[in-house]
């Protein structure tokens, strides 16, 4: 039976056992274990190739490890509690993709869907949420395609506070942001105490904010450093 993704007694988010990933016969990353409290900022940082993003990918389930686990709230990252698994998560890439057509229609999109129908009163909270995220209404009536990197980004984190992700993963998801940006993302996220975070990330402002950064080196039987 899955169990229903709420606060769980022990206040952990993730665990991440011995996780072993390996492509082409070569480990990008093994030994890799960490455990994520609820409300906790974790940042992921190392060189490239060490398995920063892939560890995200694993946490979705989008890629399977050869070695080791992964629990959120829980419940093992594999077979059918997948799908209940994500809907606790919310992921947003470097270059995020928001789908075709409109700024508001890529926003209502996910509303759709049973399982978010639920939060659809949420909506009445995106005026509020477009001004404390820097973002004229006017943008909302734009193609897609024709936003900046930096204001996909910010969309994409719109959605997932309407949405109620529990996680959020960050995969350099500041990376287009400029300064003044990047700081009212980071003071948002910072006053969220009931989020939790785990970001890929590398520039200085973003790892301030972090309650921890963990270092992953990559290779066989690297473990991930706390600092």
């Amino acid at each position: 039976m899955i169990k229903e993704l709420t606060i769980s007694e022990a206040g952990i988010a993730i665990v991440i056992e011995d996780l072993g990933i390996n492509y082409d016969d070569r480990w990008v990353l093994r030994g890799f274990s960490l455990q994520v409290v609820q409300g906790e900022k974790v940042s992921l940082t190392g060189p490239s190739g060490s398995g920063k993003s892939t560890v995200l990918k694993c946490i979705l389930g989008l890629l399977e490890p050869r070695e080791g686990s992964i629990n959120v709230f829980g419940n093992p990252v594999a077979g059918d509690a997948i799908w209940n698994i994500r809907r606790s998560l919310a992921y947003v890439a470097q270059e995020h993709e928001l789908g075709p057509g409109s700024v508001r229609q890529a926003i209502e999109r996910p509303f759709a869907f049973k399982a978010n129908a639920g939060q659809r009163g949420n909506l009445n909270r995106l005026p509020t949420l477009m001004d404390q995220f820097n973002l004229d209404l006017a943008l909302l009536d734009k193609e897609t395609s024709s936003l900046s990197g930096g204001e996909k980004q910010r969309i994409a984190l719109i959605l997932a506070v309407l949405l109620e992700r529990q996680i959020l993963l960050l995969d350099e998801a500041s990376s287009a942001l400029d300064p003044e940006n990047k700081r009212t993302v980071v003071d948002f996220i910072r006053q969220a105490d009931d989020l939790t975070v785990l970001s890929v990330a590398h520039d200085a402002e973003w790892l301030d904010f972090a309650d921890r950064v963990v270092h992953l080196s990559g290779g066989t039987h690297v473990k991930g450093v706390q600092q």
